[in-house]
């Protein structure tokens, strides 16, 4: 409390006017800034504005999730960050749809948290990261089964790519093999869902994000600005424009140029890689920054990360490139095991063999450091600029000001292998 420029919230109520209209606003006026996680540096303040941002929320909200009148949504995410804003307030609100607000763990006081919720508010349509989704199941289906889940009728993954082991225990366990997944793709910078299966339109891959929403055009490029050809993997870009994307970083103009339209000139670079099949379905790769070379050969983290969670063992991995001094790079590999597994050598050996299997021995883990948590942002995001820099013995691994939970970062660099 500073004299002169805070003030106590009870003071000024008790003069306040009940009646409180609405102040016109111009349509490209600023409505709020957002600072991303700073997954690849320094935070950056997004900023949206008025009009389009809130037409785009609801309109996708509406579509992706199919809202009906009497559906009751629950979007587990943190209303501070962009899953949030955009799902549980914005979205939601402005179709007039109700929306539950959740603040906690849903570990505490067990591993039913959710699904206690889904039952006491009939909840219709649900949406969450993969990583709680890849934590619960770490936990077992048991704790799904406590619950009355009959009312769930729709699902949706959020925040990073899916991996299909995943979304096959989200389909079956949460679900009960009858409820849709909508596994969306987008961005603090795109406002709202831009790759999503429509509920009961568009038929489903289990780790594909789908087809685009309508009126975005992405498309997949080389480095020369071609488009790639089917199954090869290139940069996901946006060729027009859309009523939620971000009209800035607030107080860098020259940065917001450079990050997103300087690769290719004249489309949005998101930074992520993708791929599209022969159906036209997209699957994201992860950051573009994320694919390790490895004696020539280039391989994405998210396939590897998939292997490895494949195995009956694994309930979550985070695999990041480290310095070689012959091969280039070389792949570091976190790794978080299921309940009642145990951290052993043997254990580790069985991992590299299984990726060698799944993919193929260029893929092989170097090393493999068990972990009991990784870094993570609010949303649930994994910070894989830190995981670098761990794996490279780097003291500094740079900003950490937007994780969950800071210390987990020095227990990493205490427990890390050579």
């Amino acid at each position: 409390m500073k004299e002169g420029r805070d003030v106590w919230w009870d003071d000024v109520m008790q003069s306040a006017d009940a009646h409180c209209p609405c102040e016109p606003m111009d349509s490209e006026a600023p409505l709020f800034i957002l600072y991303t996680s700073g997954t690849t540096g320094k935070p950056k303040g997004i900023l949206h504005t008025t009009a389009g941002y809130l037409l785009y929320a609801g309109m996708t909200f509406q579509f992706v999730f199919d809202n009906r009148p009497n559906d009751v949504h629950f979007c587990t995410a943190d209303i501070g960050w962009i899953t949030g804003h955009s799902y549980v307030v914005y979205g939601p609100l402005s179709v007039g749809a109700t929306s539950v607000m959740f603040e906690g763990t849903p570990f505490y006081p067990d591993a039913s948290r959710f699904w206690q919720i889904v039952e006491k508010y009939g909840v219709t349509t649900f949406y969450t990261a993969p990583t709680a989704i890849r934590a619960l199941a770490k936990a077992g289906p048991q704790w799904t089964q406590k619950n009355d889940l009959s009312s769930l009728r729709l699902l949706g993954s959020v925040g990073e790519p899916i991996n299909p082991e995943a979304w096959m225990w989200y389909y079956n366990h949460v679900g009960q093999n009858r409820a849709p997944v909508v596994d969306t793709w987008w961005q603090t910078e795109t406002g709202g869902i831009l790759i999503s299966p429509l509920p009961g339109a568009i038929p489903q891959k289990p780790g594909s994000a789908t087809l685009p929403f309508f009126g975005i055009v992405p498309k997949v490029l080389r480095d020369d600005g071609s488009e790639a050809s089917v199954n090869e993997g290139g940069y996901l870009t946006i060729s027009k424009p859309w009523p939620g994307m971000s009209r800035g970083i607030w107080g860098d103009a020259e940065r917001f140029q450079k990050t997103y339209f300087s690769k290719f000139p004249g489309v949005y670079f998101t930074g992520d890689g993708a791929r599209k099949d022969q159906d036209g379905y997209f699957w994201l790769m992860g950051r573009v920054d994320d694919v390790i070379n490895i004696a020539g050969h280039r391989l994405g983290t998210a396939e590897i990360e998939s292997a490895l969670v494949a195995h009956p063992a694994v309930a979550e991995a985070a695999v990041v490139p480290r310095p070689h001094d012959i091969k280039g790079q070389s792949i570091y590999a976190f790794v978080i095991l299921k309940a009642g597994h145990t951290k052993n050598h043997g254990l580790k050996d069985e991992l590299i063999a299984h990726v060698a299997k799944e993919i193929s021995a260029i893929a092989k883990p170097e090393v493999i450091h068990f972990a009991d948590d990784l870094p993570k942002t609010r949303s649930g995001k994994i910070m894989r600029r830190i995981l670098k820099a761990i794996a490279a013995g780097e003291k500094d691994v740079g900003d950490v000001t937007t994780l969950a939970d800071p210390t987990i970062v020095k227990m990493l660099q205490e427990s890390r292998e050579d």
